[in-house]
């Protein structure tokens, strides 16, 4: 496994559980693409670079705050730059107090210490039911 690879997704997934985002950002290329697959209405299919990544994470205001990352399982891929990323996201709807609980899957590129590429598999429902609520 890629250690280098490996400790900058470590440091990514830290760093968002933390609500770091100046250090989350830092770890961003700044040309970074940043896809969302499956999404629900009003989330952009792609960023593109550091500023519309930055920009779109102030103007979601942090709807969640989360507590926990639990049962994470990074795999390395045969491309040494290609991490895949499974978690638990454990957290709380900062308007209501309610639980939430989201299992993505993402897709992490790492290249001369910061993340190119970061695709985001998540399953919209719990968010749509938490942006419901």
């Amino acid at each position: 496994m890629n250690t280098r690879t490996t400790k900058v997704v470590e440091e990514v997934m830290a760093a968002s559980l933390a609500g770091d985002t100046e250090r989350f950002l830092a770890l961003m290329a700044p040309d970074i693409v940043v896809e969302w697959p499956y999404r629900p209405d009003g989330v952009p299919g792609e960023l593109r670079g550091r500023r519309s990544f930055a920009a779109f994470l102030a103007g979601s205001g942090g709807i969640i705050e989360f507590h926990e990352h639990a049962d994470v399982e990074l795999h390395q891929t045969l491309d040494p730059e290609v991490v895949i990323v499974e978690y638990v996201a454990r957290g709380t709807v900062k308007a209501t107090g309610r639980p939430f609980e989201q299992r993505p899957v993402a897709v992490l590129r790492v290249r001369d210490g910061q993340v190119v590429s970061y695709r985001d598999y998540v399953n919209p429902l719990p968010l749509m039911e938490a942006l419901r609520s």
